[in-house]
């Protein structure tokens, strides 16, 4: 009996069950026998953490953590993928390969922490869900009665989301080039299956003045303070001017950077300052939205009890800004967010407290089986997977619209 085929179930009357139905169900029962594991993961990054680039305790948690994951070898682990702590660990069904090429799907990590308070935007969690997720559907596949499926499920360790975007870099190094889907989790306030990320460009803005007698002759002096007043000002003032999708749109952002620069050279122009203007390493794109695969995910959510605040308050929710709004522009993905027991805000450290704390496993961990059981419809319901790429072909198309018009 293949996936997708129906069989009566003991003990009731007329009642039937899909193969895939019960592939789900034993994914969540894999991520529930990992569960004492997967804490202790999660608590051990949270206990150590470690800023953008620098996670070398968190990057070996989660490489010995595959490496000697049941049944040994089982996985094939890639230390220092592409970046010093960066990873990458494959699992492919047993048996002969079947001719077409393997079905490529990602469950990506994220563990880098924040200065001074550690863990307040819950990447021990991220990095928990990409891991319990990955094993679940390996649960699942290894469960498969009959010739398993071409398929390869690919572990990404992806470092500094708060502040570099290793996933830019990962992009550049060619490590999402053969992926076909994606997958992770964010911790939240709300279980939301979307919320609309925005572009950022990091700047670092300096004035160079004089120092003058303030007293004596303050003609002589030149105010660095005064010219980054006028750049808040100034600031201020282009608010007024500034289109919604410049909050949003990637290529709106080179137009809105060079109005903001102007902004800080004008200040400097107008005290006789010095200004130096320096970019950040990488642009962080807007986060493309998929729809039939967050539909999916929303479907495999409410089975588990899952409450997701509605599409409205989705689409008009708050957001942040994710390197992994530039992986959503080279192959479809999601990135929803899930409620952890606590009202705490992210960045803050209640929230640290919250990410740490025992009641946020119950609501990751289903977060993963809801992940887990998505990429069980994407591998078997081709339907779905053509639709899932047919929407990230439009949204490029939109987003090239978009910015052409503006």
């Amino acid at each position: 009996m293949r996936p997708g085929e129906e069989r009566p179930v003991e003990g009731g009357v007329c009642a039937v069950v899909s193969e895939l139905e019960l592939l789900k169900l034993r994914a969540a029962e894999r991520i529930d026998e990992a569960a004492e594991r997967l804490g202790a993961l999660s608590r051990a990054i949270w206990s150590e953490p470690e800023l953008a680039y620098e996670e070398h305790h968190a990057h070996r948690v989660l490489t010995r953590f595959f490496e000697r994951e049941p049944p040994a070898a089982s996985w094939a682990v890639q230390p220092h993928y592409q970046l010093a702590t960066a990873f990458r660990a494959e699992w492919e069904p047993p048996g002969p390969r079947a001719a077409p090429r393997p079905l490529h799907l990602g469950f990506l990590c994220e563990y880098d922490a924040l200065p001074g308070i550690g863990h307040a935007c819950g990447h021990n969690l991220i990095a928990e869900v990409g891991a319990a997720a990955a094993l679940g559907l390996k649960g699942a596949l290894e469960g498969l009665r009959g010739p398993p499926p071409p398929v390869k499920v690919i572990v990404l360790g992806t470092p500094a989301e708060e502040d570099g975007g290793g996933k830019i870099d990962l992009i550049e190094a060619g490590a999402f080039k053969n992926l076909d889907v994606v997958f992770m989790a964010h911790p939240s306030q709300e279980n939301a299956a979307y919320l609309p990320d925005v572009a950022e460009h990091d700047v670092t803005v300096k004035y160079y003045g004089k120092a003058a007698h303030a007293a004596a002759y303050p003609w002589e002096g030149v105010n660095a303070l005064d010219a980054a007043v006028l750049a808040y000002n100034n600031l201020s003032v282009l608010r007024q001017q500034m289109k919604p999708t410049w909050r949003v749109h990637v290529k709106e952002l080179p137009i809105l950077t060079k109005k903001a620069e102007d902004c800080f050279r004008a200040a400097a122009l107008a005290t006789g300052c010095t200004v130096e203007i320096k970019g950040g390493t990488h642009d962080y794109y807007n986060v493309l939205p998929n729809k039939s695969l967050w539909k999916a995910y929303v479907e495999n959510g409410k089975k588990l009890g899952i409450e997701f605040i509605s599409e409205d308050a989705m689409l008009k929710g708050p957001s942040g800004s994710t390197d992994f709004g530039n992986v959503s522009f080279v192959v479809p993905g999601i990135h929803p967010y899930f409620y952890i027991g606590s009202n705490a805000l992210n960045h803050t450290e209640q929230y640290t407290e919250a990410a740490g704390s025992q009641e946020a496993q119950f609501y990751t961990l289903r977060t993963a089986k809801a992940l887990a059981m998505t990429a069980l419809d994407v591998i078997f319901k081709p339907e779905l997977l053509e639709r899932i790429r047919e929407d990230f072909k439009l949204k490029l198309q939109e987003e090239e619209f978009l910015n052409s018009v503006e």
